[in-house]
């Protein structure tokens, strides 16, 4: 089953706003695109529409939270991170208030909606802010199963959804996402993804695997905190990482893994995603294509290196 990732997250808020008083609805004037909009329908008393103002928004989250609420404020990914960055730094995670932010349509695969809505830079500066946490799920049920992890624990979060549909790679929500998940064992190389590009992954080990090439593929949710003890685990098995993310390859999964690799176990790692560079307006399907982010492109991406 194919369904976008924003539709899990409303569908599951709908769910958690119907069960716990305590959450609150935010969104700057997108609630049908972000699919927050699902909440409203449950529990229209608690859904809060700002307008085209997500810096206000974010304050109003901030508000919420130290009045002990639990709010969940959601925009495109462009707006969400970008516009109310200062907001989320100064007013939500300096004073490490319990406020979850959904950045919906990230990536490229937003598609005609063009560059200036093509967030490819967002998880790098929520990643730079202290005390965020961030999250980046793969299909449906991951999506549920991070909204399951985040309603339980504090503390300022940061979750990336995107508006392409992705068919599934689980087949529950009964998934740590805390943590890496192994979803394919080979002996040559290790891909570390997140995201739609998980999936892609997993695409490009069947065709290397026809040709006798077997990879290790591996699910990472939770960008930050990340599963430290997991990821080492997998760079002391292998010579040569990729990883691959519809993001920037500065500062995203890649820097992380990069990061970790160059303090503890260094390794040899080639980052896949946007080479420094913006994309350009286009179908979901065309620009993942164009940049080699899709199954056939991861593919010929990792065959070329190894």
């Amino acid at each position: 089953m194919a369904k976008a990732t924003r539709q899990a997250y409303g569908e599951k808020l709908a769910e958690l706003v119907a069960e716990n008083p305590k959450i609150v609805v935010l969104d700057a004037d997108l609630a049908g695109s972000t699919k927050s909009g699902e909440a409203k329908k449950v529990v229209p008393e608690r859904f809060f529409d700002f307008g085209i103002a997500e810096a206000d928004m974010i304050g109003h989250a901030a508000g919420f939270a130290a009045s002990g609420y639990i709010p969940f404020a959601s925009s495109f990914a462009m707006f969400a991170s970008g516009r109310a960055w200062e907001q989320i730094r100064n007013s939500v995670a300096y004073p490490y208030l319990n406020v979850k932010i959904c950045g919906s349509h990230a990536g490229i695969t937003v598609g005609e909606d063009g560059v200036s809505h093509q967030a490819i830079e967002d998880i790098a500066i929520m990643r730079a802010i202290p005390s965020m946490k961030i999250y980046v799920p793969c299909d449906e049920n991951e999506t549920r199963a991070v909204l399951d992890q985040v309603i339980n624990e504090f503390g300022p979060t940061y979750i990336r959804t995107g508006r392409a549909p992705v068919e599934n790679v689980y087949d529950s929500e009964d998934i740590d996402v805390t943590k890496i998940h192994v979803l394919r064992s080979g002996n040559r190389a290790a891909v570390f993804a997140c995201g739609f590009c998980v999936k892609s992954a997993l695409d490009a080990a069947d065709r290397l695997k026809a040709e006798g090439i077997d990879i290790t593929v591996v699910d990472v949710c939770a960008i930050k905190p990340c599963d430290e003890e997991g990821i080492l685990h997998i760079l002391q098995d292998y010579d040569l990482i990729f990883t691959a993310e519809e993001h920037n390859i500065v500062g995203g999964l890649g820097g992380m893994i990069a990061e970790l690799a160059s303090e503890k176990c260094p390794k040899k790692i080639v980052r896949i995603g946007l080479a420094d560079r913006f994309a350009e307006s286009g179908s979901y399907k065309d620009l993942a294509k164009k940049y080699r982010l899709d199954g056939d492109g991861l593919y010929e991406q990792i065959k070329a290196a190894l």
